[in-house]
């Protein structure tokens, strides 16, 4: 991996993060970047297993909303756990 793939995952991972606080609460900029870096590969893993595709014309906009929607599902099940 590169430098620069490795700043896309970020940036990927601090989106993802934020639009889930937007759904959910919650803030922080450290929060954000592991929520959606976390969220990155849970949505992956559970988009993949569903066969969903999502394609709105963007690969990066798509990697974002499956990174967003695995860290809405990571934070309620750290909720639910908590």
């Amino acid at each position: 991996m590169d430098v620069k793939n490795i700043l896309i995952w970020c940036v990927i991972g601090l989106i993802a993060g934020w639009l889930a606080s937007l759904v959910l609460g919650g803030g922080g900029l450290v929060r954000y970047l592991i929520t959606g870096l976390v969220g990155a590969f849970v949505g992956g893993f559970l988009f993949n297993l569903a066969g969903i595709n999502i394609n709105v014309g963007n690969a990066f906009v798509n990697q974002i909303i499956v990174a967003a929607i695995g860290a809405i599902v990571v934070v309620l099940v750290a909720r639910v756990l908590a």
